[in-house]
């Protein structure tokens, strides 16, 4: 498996481990101890490692091209799946998938950001960048969720909003700021979890939820690392130092109170253990959603009105 650069020893460690035990197996020789001892430093290589990772170092894993997606989690965790296209207005938008499924028993609607595993398929989800129609999509199916009473799950990783002269042609922040008031309103309940990246508008626009969740190593953030860095020292270079001052890891967003929990992850991240990873996801919505949906719907909605008013203030 290939590394982060901060990732190149453990990396390096694996291969030596890997070759031995190919030399082992031809050779027919003894060497169990040796395997035993490097596998005792790799471990404890991997603790030191990914238990004090900086914000930047975070945010590359939530980049990592391995890590599981949302048509992942949604093959994992879930069954009967019937994904919905289009915004009945002018297109569907495939960096933004929905649609309706069973979380064990519990009817769902489903909704996130989608990105590509190669250049093709990038290009088809436009790296998880959503269109207006996107949003519009995301938004007509949390009203559909509300029609029927069921509750919405929405798995948020994308950079930002897609930014291109299409894009703002056709409403993009019109499309967002609708998202922003009607998701207010909705009298179902609303879990967001990010799984990756929670990247400005392109995030807040399916982000306004009764519960908010990050997984470990992702982040959620007013703008990236790059842009931050670009506006403040005019150098993008400089992507390091914007992401700590930016406060976007999970420790950071559960002290200031916008997010509501975070979500572990196996040692080195989502992409070497998915399975476990959806397993830690599964377990929060579905002990989340067993309290939000005995409430009744005006105090849902009263509940995540006054959650997000309370953000910023200071007493």
């Amino acid at each position: 498996m290939a590394g982060l650069d901060f990732e190149k020893p453990i990396v390096e460690l694996e291969k030596k481990i890997q070759e031995l035990r190919h030399f082992i197996t031809d050779k027919k020789i003894d060497l169990s101890s040796e395997v035993r001892k490097l596998e005792d430093k790799l471990e404890h290589l991997r603790k030191d490692t990914y238990t004090n990772l900086s914000p930047w170092q975070k945010v590359q894993l939530a980049r990592h091209p391995q890590r599981p997606y949302t048509l992942d989690y949604i093959n994992i965790l879930m069954t009967d799946f019937l994904e919905v296209h289009g915004d009945r207005l002018f297109s569907d938008d495939k960096a933004l998938v929905s649609g309706f499924a069973r979380l064990d028993k519990q009817k769902v609607i489903v909704i996130g950001h989608q990105k590509g595993r190669d250049t093709k398929e990038n290009l088809k989800r436009n790296f998880g960048c959503a269109h207006p129609e996107g949003y519009r999509k995301a938004i007509r199916m949390m009203q559909l969720a509300e029609e029927f009473s069921l509750p919405v799950i929405i798995f948020i990783d994308t950079p930002g909003a897609y930014p291109g002269i299409g894009a703002e042609e056709r409403g993009q922040s019109q499309a967002i700021a609708t998202n922003l008031r009607e998701m207010s309103t909705i009298s179902t309940p609303i879990i967001s979890v990010v799984i990756g990246e929670g990247g400005s508008g392109g995030a807040l626009g399916v982000g306004v939820a009764d519960r908010v969740f990050v997984l470990e190593n992702s982040y959620y953030s007013v703008i990236s690392p790059e842009g931050c860095a670009a506006i403040l020292w005019k150098d993008g270079s400089k992507a390091p130092d914007a992401a700590a001052v930016l406060k976007l890891t999970g420790e950071d967003l559960i002290k200031l109170k916008v997010i509501d929990g975070i979500i572990p992850e196996p040692l080195g991240g989502a992409h070497r253990d998915p399975e476990k990873t959806a397993v830690n996801i599964k377990e929060v919505l579905v002990r989340e959603l067993k309290d939000l949906v005995a409430l009744k719907k005006d105090e849902l909605v009263k509940q995540r009105y006054k959650k997000f008013r309370s953000m910023g203030v200071v007493a």
